[in-house]
Parts: C-alpha cells; structure tokens; sequence
C-alpha cells in the first residue's frame, strides 16, 4: 500500500516537473519588481537564465525576488546597473552579498555615495566580471532571448548619472521591451536618432519614474508601446509620475502599470503574446 502511494506520489512528481520544464522552456518572464521609489527589474530567460536590471534603493529588492524566484535559488547570472544612484543601486550591496553573481555590467560612469563604493568594492571583492555596457553589444541570455544595448556609445566618465543610463532593449520572438533607465528627453532623442524606428516596443519602462524630465513626445510616439511601465513609490515626495508624462500616455492611447498602485509587475511571454500579471 505504502510502496504504491510512494510510486503515485513519483509519477505525479515527475508529471509536474516536465510541465514545469516544458512551461518555463517557452517562457520569457519579466518582473518590475516594487521596491518603491526607484527600479529593480528582474528577468528570466526560457532557459533559466537570470538577470537583475538595478536593485532599487534599498534592501526591499531581496523581499521582491524571494516573490519571484525558488527559495533555494542563490544564483543570478548578470546583474546590471543602469547607472550608479541609489535608487537605482542601493539594493545591489545585499544582492551581491547573498546571491552568487556571475557578471556585472554598468555604464561606466562612478559615484562618490557610500553605497556605490559599497557595491563596487563587493564586485572587487568577490572577483567578479565587470563589463562596461556599450552600444552595438548584444547579450544573448539563451532560449531565444537577447538584450541589445542601445546607449551608451561612448566613454561616460564623470558624465551626469542620469545621462548615463543604459537604454537597451530585451528581445523574445517578436516581442520586445526596451529599458531606460533615468535617461532624461535629450538622450532619448539623441537615441532615436540613433536608432529610429528599430526602437519599437510593446512594453516601454518609463524613465526616471515617470518624471517630465524622461519621456519625451517624439521618444514615445517613435517606441510606440503597448504598455508602459511606472516604478515609483506610493506618495513619494517628487510627485512621480508626473501629469504631463501620465497625460500623454493617454493621449497615445497606451496602457500604463504602475508598481505604487499594482506592486509588483509580472510580464511573461511566448515570444508572441504577453500575459500581465
């Protein structure tokens, strides 16, 4: 009797975990995670692949990936740091000290905050690859998936932080999301002229919060997103996302989610269609 519960209990194990396999061999996962003011973007390739995109400005993002990875996963194959302001990276020291870190990329520009010299010495410490992110590099993250990167195209030390965020966009099938950091108009300008056209998205995430500093009209309307994506906290003191920006979203007719009213943001995709979660 024991025996064959103990065999039903095996097949019906095994059942589930070739679902589970054949599921996540043809599924791109993206979680903007809600780390409150600021980003935290957490990617997953169909292979399995794992790339965090920022840390948010604290250590919320350790509670927001345990949301969206196993407990017993303490790898992460890339972290990314779009740029180096705390918003952006003040969660990274506890990402490196708890997970196992195989690549770290960055713009290339540096800070003098204590918790960026915090992570970059955590980078030194733990003999980890960096690369600077440069445009025309292509990340392929396995499964079909690829990130390129847009911006910078150049040497961005002691540039303004913002300035130098990485803009790159994710690929699956004929799905894309493009990533912008706290990229203010005139670098999204200056990208799209870059790029034109090829910057066409389906998910947008809104630079720097949603702030009338990010998001310009010709950005937006050239990008032409299906959804676009707010990170920002609940109440928060700069008034993000701003009304202009909110305003003309609707005037594009595009969707906006919004982590400070929806919490954390889940986007899963076959390479054809995109499901919100």
């Amino acid at each position: 009797m024991w025996y064959l519960l103990g065999v039903l209990f095996l097949a019906n194990t095994l059942i589930w975990f070739a679902v589970f396999q054949e599921s996540r061999d043809s599924v791109l996962t993206v979680a903007f995670l809600d780390v409150g003011q600021g980003d935290a973007i957490f990617i997953e390739a169909p292979d399995g692949t794992q790339v965090l995109l920022d840390g948010g400005p604290g250590g919320s993002v350790l509670r927001q990936l345990g949301e969206v990875m196993p407990f017993y996963d303490r790898s992460i194959d890339m972290v990314i740091a779009s740029h180096p302001d705390q918003d952006h990276t003040g969660g990274l020291p506890a990402v490196l000290e708890r997970f196992d870190i195989g690549v770290v990329m960055g713009p290339g520009v540096g800070s003098d905050t204590a918790v960026y010299k915090e992570f970059e010495g955590l980078v030194r410490e733990q003999k980890i690859q960096k690369v600077m992110a440069r445009r025309g590099m292509r990340v392929v993250l396995g499964g079909g998936v690829y990130m390129d990167i847009l911006f910078p195209d150049r040497d961005t030390f002691g540039w303004d932080t913002n300035n130098a965020s990485i803009i790159a966009r994710l690929v699956y099938g004929n799905v894309s999301f493009l990533l912008t950091g706290d990229a203010p108009k005139r670098i999204e300008e200056y990208v799209v002229a870059l790029e034109g056209e090829r910057l066409n998205a389906d998910i947008l995430k809104l630079g720097h919060h949603g702030s009338k500093t990010s998001t310009s009209e010709v950005f937006l309307g050239i990008v032409s997103p299906q959804y676009a994506i707010i990170s920002a906290g609940v109440d928060n003191r700069y008034g993000h996302p701003h009304k202009e920006v909110t305003d003309m979203l609707k005037e594009f007719d595009i969707l906006s989610l919004a982590t400070y009213e929806s919490g954390t943001i889940v986007i899963k995709s076959d390479g054809e269609n995109i499901y919100v979660k």
